[in-house]
């Protein structure tokens, strides 16, 4: 799994007491609910701006990344992969003096961007939001780095609530083709100016980072090794019911493995999808996966197809991998 996120809080904004203190780009920055509103209206923040604040803080988008190319490859890097990078095509573009931006799982000092010195963009997915909705957060976050001085991070905030989300920023068409890292040695591409400090801290992240191997004959799928046994884990974008179903029919007909020594043990949940994992023999590769992998899809097709009711086998396995789902995010 992937480490835990942590959350940089920004400094709260000092006001000028009598005067609004609305931000230069027209936003209501964020006070404590009895203050007077920023806004100049003199009533309280709570009676007034705090409303959509607090709705945006409590309302949850259950799939953040629904509508956007390859929505299981934005789960399983927001939540299982530990080191990967994948490059974005923007909507008309990128900006003059931008020559790339590209989404990264983790930043350092656990940055949701920076803007390098070459003037390009690195945005991080596995950050704490101030939200309920992942999508918003980031586009905020994006937006503010594509214009941030190079060289700089970009920290983290509450996107206003009318702001706009990752899918009005990316372009549809644009490739989602993440590289699987064994390492956080991106985050450096000058190797011959890193501080000892720096290398430290390379070194913290590579000791803590599981082995991971994204499969290129199906789409979301990651295996990973592990001190005991390695395990597959694949993000699949069907319904969660029909999907449970298909499994168990499956599993009760014993071919819900991926051959010797392998089990389906469960599931996760996250962000609206579900995740399917296999345990795997220790010797068992990822390329030693990729056709039992393939052969599954097949037979896993032809289970969502079926609408027969589940006999009492398959209701028993069903039971069963309902029991052992774990909720992510």
């Amino acid at each position: 799994m992937a480490k835990k996120r942590t959350q940089t809080k920004a400094k709260r904004p000092q006001l000028t007491e009598g005067a609004p203190a609305v931000g230069a780009d027209g936003s209501i920055p964020v006070v404590s609910a009895r203050e007077p509103c920023p806004c100049g209206s003199g009533r309280r923040y709570k009676a007034c701006h705090g409303r959509a604040a607090a709705h945006a803080v409590t309302e949850l988008v259950q799939r953040p990344f629904e509508g956007l190319r390859s929505e299981g490859d934005w789960v399983a890097l927001r939540e299982l992969v530990p080191a990967a990078t994948v490059e974005l095509a923007l909507r008309g573009g990128l900006p003059e003096g931008v020559p790339s931006v590209t989404l990264a799982t983790v930043l350092p000092m656990a940055w949701p961007a920076l803007r390098r010195d070459d003037g390009s963009v690195l945005l991080g997915l596995q950050n704490d939001t101030a939200s309920g909705d992942i999508s918003r957060d980031l586009a905020d976050t994006l937006q503010r780095a594509l214009t941030a001085e190079p060289g700089t991070p970009v920290q983290g905030r509450r996107a206003p609530a009318e702001g706009p989300r990752l899918q009005d920023l990316l372009d549809p068409e644009g490739a989602f083709e993440p590289v699987v890292h064994s390492g956080f040695e991106f985050w450096v591409p000058d190797t011959e100016h890193v501080t000892p400090e720096v290398t430290a801290s390379l070194e913290r992240a590579n000791a803590a980072a599981i082995p991971t191997v994204r499969l290129q004959g199906v789409d979301a799928a990651y295996w990973c090794e592990t001190a005991d046994k390695n395990h597959l884990r694949w993000v699949m974008p069907h319904p969660e019911e029909q999907l449970l179903d298909a499994l168990a029919r499956l599993h009760a007909a014993g071919r819900s493995g991926l051959g010797e020594g392998t089990r389906l043990v469960g599931s996760f949940r996250a962000h609206g999808l579900t995740v399917p994992v296999w345990d795997l023999p220790s010797g068992m590769s990822a390329e030693d996966v990729e056709k039992p992998a393939a052969e599954f899809a097949e037979r896993l097709a032809a289970a969502l197809a079926s609408d027969a009711p589940l006999t009492a086998d398959e209701r028993r396995a069903r039971g069963g991998l309902t029991n052992r789902q774990v909720t992510l995010s």
